[in-house]
């Protein structure tokens, strides 16, 4: 559905270092930078990118955003959860568990320069 997802950091390393680990948790690879600028981590299906703003100005968090990982286990939900939380990275909202009717298993976080992420595995009859 998309091709990509761009934020917004004020300092790359410290941003490469968090997702390094809870990307990682959830199997990709580390981020490779471009330009000492950017990180990206591509999958073969797209690519999230975190960025300096171009234009200069301090990077801000989208008020309203969620940038959502899928995770192919409760297991990996937990495991991005608490990497986030060991780099630099605060828990929002519930713990980490199931929510309502609709056969989600949900972990929230916001990363060290604001940004509210999820951590999502869907969960089916047979898990």
């Amino acid at each position: 559905m998309f091709s990509h997802i761009m934020i917004g950091t004020n300092d790359i390393d410290r941003a490469k270092t968090f997702y390094d680990a809870t990307l990682g948790a959830i199997g990709m690879p580390s981020g490779s930078i471009d330009g000492g600028r950017r990180v990206f981590y591509r999958s073969p299906t797209a690519s999230f990118c975190v960025t300096k703003p171009i234009d200069g100005q301090p990077a801000t968090i989208a008020n309203g955003g969620t940038v959502g990982f899928a995770c192919k286990s409760r297991e990996q939900v937990h495991a991005w959860h608490e990497a986030g939380l060991a780099n630099g990275g605060a828990a929002i909202e519930d713990p980490p568990g199931e929510r309502g009717a609709s056969k989600l298993y949900l972990a929230y976080l916001r990363d060290p320069d604001g940004n509210k992420l999820c951590a999502l595995y869907r969960i089916t009859d047979a898990t």
